[in-house]
């Protein structure tokens, strides 16, 4: 990861300070704020789940927020750098001369230049803005609410509302106030049940617990369930599904549970993370669903997406995953689309439908830009006829 940003940033210091020919005093104050800012952030990874949380977050604040900044730095770069190749090689092939269209290394030097403090003056400018209106989106989260049909559904379950809370990542800039937000208005909806898929924190109990603690007020009918993400595999596991119990917070750990009304019955299934064997914990989808009864409808709680194909092989009715966060911030909510199966909202494989929520709250960056966070709504309703 280090290596990685450092390439990054040494191609923002080749292409907006070096290039640029900045005068002495500032070239040499970038070029070291460059190497602060690179450094800064594997240090923070070191320390994040070491380090109390009203300790850690001004410095985090700002290191992530760097990096989404790195981030629209390098794609703007990008693209304008891919953008003039291309316009090379037009004009190229519209001469036919293969010396025609001047580089920027033949330029006049003045012109040079020129050109490149104002490349890089526009690209610091549009990612300046883009991070600014990244931050402001972040800072809140929507109701989205959908209606699924569940061929196997009992018609005493039609209109079974479950909430769904993912991705909240409570740890170096998320803490009590945004949890307490949370609480608030998933209360409102007055669900019956709240399922919350992975990645709830990125630290460990004894420096989150108290930003954790106000979970145990959520209320819903049949009550609220955790499946684990990756992120709590970093965090220790099994100290937060004992913490979650003591919240009043079951785990699912490749179990389920049976809710029973009128004398008719839903499973609520939950799986481990699919990155969990590394911690002996894998998940196990078939061991999950032994107690099913034949024709008993199931709605599965995992983490990330790709538990579609086993569900969909296991006839599973529903599943309500998370980790992708819809991207979370532009460029990445394009490039993700390339990893994983399902990004964001409503999919079906076979029978099993799914909802991949783009996340609660978010990791790293402190931004959001084209996905919006999300308290999900699902309603459940017997398939028409």
């Amino acid at each position: 990861m280090t290596s990685v940003l450092g390439l990054a940033h040494y191609y923002i210091w080749r292409r907006l300070v070096r290039d640029a020919q900045l005068p002495r005093h500032l070239h040499r104050t970038l070029s070291t704020l460059l190497v602060i800012f690179l450094l800064s952030q594997p240090a923070t990874f070191i320390v994040m789940r070491d380090v109390p949380q009203q300790t850690l977050q001004p410095w985090a604040f700002f290191t992530f927020a760097w990096m989404g900044i790195l981030s629209s730095l390098f794609a703007l770069l990008t693209l304008n750098d891919l953008g003039a190749k291309l316009v090379g090689l037009i004009k190229r092939a519209l001469s036919g001369k293969r010396e025609s269209g001047a580089t920027l290394e033949a330029m006049d030097p003045t012109r040079r230049v020129t050109l490149g403090r104002l490349v890089a003056g526009s690209v610091a400018f549009g990612a300046t803005a883009l991070s600014g209106a990244a931050v402001a989106q972040a800072r809140g989260f929507r109701l989205e609410e959908l209606e699924i049909e569940l061929k196997k559904l009992p018609p005493a379950f039609d209109g079974f509302k479950i909430i769904q809370l993912s991705d909240i990542h409570v740890g170096p800039t998320i803490g009590r106030t945004f949890i307490e937000s949370i609480v608030h208005h998933t209360n409102q909806q007055r669900p019956d049940l709240i399922a919350i898929t992975g990645d709830l924190v990125d630290g460990s109990v004894s420096h989150l617990s108290h930003h954790t603690s106000p979970l145990q007020a959520l209320q819903a009918t049949h009550g609220t369930y955790f499946v684990t993400g990756n992120h709590e595999y970093y965090s220790g596991a099994d100290e937060w599904i004992d913490e979650l119990r003591r919240l009043g917070i079951p785990t699912l750990r490749n179990e389920a549970i049976r809710i029973e009304r009128d004398g008719q019955s839903l499973l609520i299934a939950g799986v481990t993370d699919f990155r969990a064997g590394r911690y002996g914990d894998a998940p196990d989808l078939k061991q999950a669903l032994t107690t099913r009864r034949p024709g008993e409808e199931v709605v599965l709680l995992a983490h990330q997406p790709r538990a579609l194909t086993e569900a969909a092989e296991h006839d599973v009715g529903l599943q309500l995953s998370g980790h992708t966060h819809g991207g979370q911030f532009w460029p990445w909510n394009w490039v993700i689309h390339l990893i994983e199966p399902v990004v964001a909202g409503w999919a079906q494989l076979k029978r099993t439908q799914i909802y991949v929520s783009s996340g609660t709250g978010y990791w790293g960056p402190p931004m959001r830009l084209g996905t919006e966070a999300e308290i999900t709504l699902v309603t459940l309703r017997t398939e028409s006829r």
